[in-house]
């Protein structure tokens, strides 16, 4: 199993963004084809204090190969575009194998 991480920095608004994230983003990225499980989590604090990240979200796949196909997908796209369209300067995203 694959995931899709993606790091996301506290917006200035978290009020909007988390509107947004839940009622726009997150229903698009459901529809990417593979997708086998969304987890989103929201980070309260660290060892240092103020925690670097704001949330995460890891989107599963049953292999690599899914995953890009689903990210290529017209679906993939539109997530895609949609998330740099309100959080492109937030974002930080990476691919990881499930141990």
């Amino acid at each position: 199993m694959v995931k899709l991480v993606a790091l996301y920095k506290k917006p200035a608004d978290v009020s909007a963004f988390e509107t947004y994230y839940k009622e726009i983003h997150t229903p698009l990225a459901k529809k990417m084809p593979g997708l086998k499980k969304l987890e989103v989590c929201r980070f309260t604090g660290s060892p240092g204090g103020e925690p670097k990240f704001y949330i995460m979200a890891e989107l599963y796949f049953d292999t690599k190969e899914a995953m890009m196909s689903a990210l290529g997908s017209p679906e993939g796209k539109a997530a895609a575009k949609d998330v740099m369209s309100f959080a492109g300067d937030l974002i930080h995203m990476m691919f990881a194998d499930v141990a």
